[in-house]
């Protein structure tokens, strides 16, 4: 999904070791007692809605206040929720889950299997318009819905009663597990859905969970608001905090304030801090699995679509440069589009077998033959220079990395870049219109596997904003949901990768490594770097 574009930077962070022990003490005593959990976010949330959610920040919200048929647990294991059992056909295309019977909403209508009947055919409806209508791709009947073809009344689901829900697929999907424990595809109260009409899940008054929290004071616009144990959630009795204080905080300066004087039980800190903080007490890192790329629009300037263009502003980035900049030696340069480390194949880092001669060309600073082939790629487009506006976020990491590629896009080449850096929901909105000329964004996979990066760049995709294409990058991208060998599966994924990277469709800048300070006395978040990445539901204060 999107990522939380993405991080929070640039401050001057003074702290003794004793100061910050003190602090975290005082907080940690005083916290503990009420139960109250004080946390923050970099970036604004856009939705409570799972069929229209696409950012980090919504995601981890609607994760704490839903509840689907799995949950992600530590190290991304598949637990179960709602479902109580599972059975899987011989040749994988039938799942049947049995669904609890001691599950509500908050309004107190009971969950059952016909919420996910609803909830997947709404968010599949092209009239809902949802962007991330092809994560259902493999379930029977759904491309030909989403193109139009059919009703969503034909998707691969059905409810067998109020507690059976039985999906089918048109083939196997290795990672369906996967998919069923990320919100996209859990369940959604009808009746509140057509009482609240277009104001469904814009603000937390317009909404009903079923989930470990309620969410409580977020009108649509704020940067602050709660998340209060549910009292109608089936497992409540494991659900130890009574309260999250959530709040938005897009300069360290300010959260690492805030943290010091015992306001936040935790916070991301930027560049600086994290060298300075590095090795004390509460010192935590978070690995992601996301990528922060530049999308070239092919559509509104054909000259992106010269790939010697894309090859010369890819070989004019110094990622290590960037990474270390903006992460304090915690982000690391991206050479691939899928993280490292985030799917390992027969004992080896799938990203590994991604990169050959030409990827590594593609993604290594060389300005003497970037300015080489920038100038071939000005003589094959007939321009004399090449000048376009970079969009960004206006947090302060989102910031730095665009005036970093000014900067190098500049000095290397002589292109003229203007920053433009705006909220994150107007930069959301200016790519889902196309209206920008290149954009720097980022994508945390949904689940730990290539396919979810992949996806995003084939023709036609909701999430492919430049308009990239190339035929037999596809090609590979389909043939690897039709294989059951999975060796095959993952070496058409590598070929299309390939082909993504030597072309420089996106160009891959750096893989974030957040660091943060913890309390101590926080124990029990589960995190995970693909998917919805925070889980609070056994978590609790020391």
């Amino acid at each position: 999904m999107r990522s939380k574009k993405l991080l929070a930077s640039s401050a001057v962070i003074l702290a003794s070791a004793a100061t910050l022990a003190a602090c975290g003490s005082n907080s940690s005593q005083s916290s503990a007692k009420k139960q109250t959990l004080t946390w923050m976010n970099t970036a604004e949330m856009t939705t409570l809605d799972a069929s229209k959610a696409t950012d980090q920040a919504s995601y981890e919200q609607i994760n704490n206040v839903e509840e689907g048929l799995y949950l992600l647990g530590k190290n991304a294991k598949v637990q179960n929720a709602l479902a109580t059992s599972t059975k899987n056909s011989a040749d994988g295309k039938t799942w049947t889950f049995t669904i609890r019977k001691d599950a509500k909403w908050s309004n107190g209508d009971p969950v059952t299997a016909k919420d996910f009947v609803y909830s997947w055919r709404r968010t599949i409806d092209p009239k809902t318009a949802s962007e991330y209508a092809y994560l259902f791709s493999g379930i029977k009947n759904a491309d030909a819905i989403v193109s139009g073809k059919k009703k969503p009344a034909a998707l691969g689901i059905k409810a067998d009663g109020k507690y059976k829900l039985t999906v089918t697929l048109e083939k196997r999907i290795p990672y369906f597990k996967l998919l069923m424990a990320f919100p996209l595809f859990f369940p959604q109260n009808e009746h509140a859905v057509k009482k609240f009409g277009s104001k469904y899940a814009t603000a937390s008054k317009y909404m009903v969970y079923n989930g470990p929290f309620k969410q409580v004071g977020w009108t649509g616009s704020n940067l602050s608001w709660k998340l209060v144990k549910n009292p109608t959630y089936w497992d409540k009795k494991s659900v130890k905090l009574d309260t999250i204080k959530f709040s938005v905080q897009k300069t360290p300066a300010t959260d690492y304030n805030l943290y010091q004087s015992g306001k936040l039980d935790a916070a991301f800190l930027d560049a600086q801090a994290t060298k300075s903080l590095k090795g004390k007490t509460g010192y935590t890192q978070r690995k992601m699995s996301t990528t922060q790329y530049l999308s070239y629009n092919l559509k509104k300037h054909p000259e992106f679509k010269n790939k010697n263009l894309r090859l010369a502003i890819s070989m004019a980035i110094n990622r290590k440069e960037l990474a270390s900049t903006l992460g304090g030696g915690a982000a690391t340069p991206a050479t691939t589009f899928d993280p490292e480390g985030m799917t390992t194949v027969n004992g080896q880092d799938y990203a590994d077998t991604v990169k050959n001669a030409a990827t590594e060309k593609a993604t290594t600073y060389n300005v003497t033959e970037a300015k080489k082939i920038y100038k071939q790629a000005l003589k094959e487009t007939g321009k004399k220079k090449i000048s376009f506006t970079l969009l960004g976020d206006d947090d302060d990491t989102a910031k730095k990395a665009a005036e970093f590629v000014q900067s190098q896009l500049e000095n290397n080449l002589g292109i003229d870049v203007q920053v433009q850096s705006i909220p994150k929901k107007t930069r959301l909105t200016r790519m889902m219109s196309g209206n920008f000329d290149v954009v720097s964004t980022g994508w945390n996979a949904d689940f730990a596997d290539p396919i979810s990066f992949l996806d995003l760049q084939t023709t036609g995709a909701s999430y492919n904003y430049g308009k990239w294409s190339n035929k037999t990058y596809d090609k590979y991208v389909a043939a690897s949901k039709t294989t059951s060998s999975t060796s095959t599966r993952f070496k058409d994924l590598a070929k299309a990768e390939q082909i993504l990277l030597e072309e420089q469709g996106v160009t891959p800048l750096y893989h974030p490594v957040e660091a943060w300070m913890v309390k101590p006395s926080v124990k029990g978040v589960i995190y995970n770097g693909a998917g919805a990445n925070y889980s609070f539901k056994y978590a609790y204060l020391k």
